[in-house]
């Protein structure tokens, strides 16, 4: 089997300038808005994220999101409710970036999975 990495990491914010200035303040981290979206990324050491607005059923207060690298998103969450994991958001796509899913391990804790765009 081939160890995946964690591939991306979302740290809900109330104020996503103000989680960016807290951030870079604090760990160097460079951050960019992408207003269009409604979120900003950071870039730490070794690992790229972001701040989405705490809003929505995945982007809570006090429920940071990894997303582990995927190569193929829809094969994995068969995978994962064979497991005994069960999907909480189907794939989707991230327009310009990739796709995403979510899906509940057997705890209940919420993680998510990345596709990255194919390269052209």
């Amino acid at each position: 089997m081939t160890r995946r990495a964690i591939v991306h990491l979302e740290i809900p914010a109330a104020d996503r300038a103000e989680a960016a200035k807290f951030y870079s303040k604090l760990f160097g981290w460079d951050t960019q808005a992408l207003e269009e979206m409604k979120y900003t990324t950071f870039e730490a050491e070794g690992l790229a994220g972001g701040f989405p607005n705490v809003d929505g059923e995945f982007s809570k207060a006090d429920r940071v999101l990894v997303y582990i690298d995927s190569k193929d998103i829809n094969t994995d969450l068969k995978q994962i409710e064979a497991a005994g994991g069960k999907m909480v958001h189907p794939r989707d796509e991230i327009p310009g970036f990739g796709f995403w899913a979510a899906f509940k391990d057997p705890t209940g804790n919420t993680i998510g999975l990345y596709e990255a765009a194919p390269k052209s």
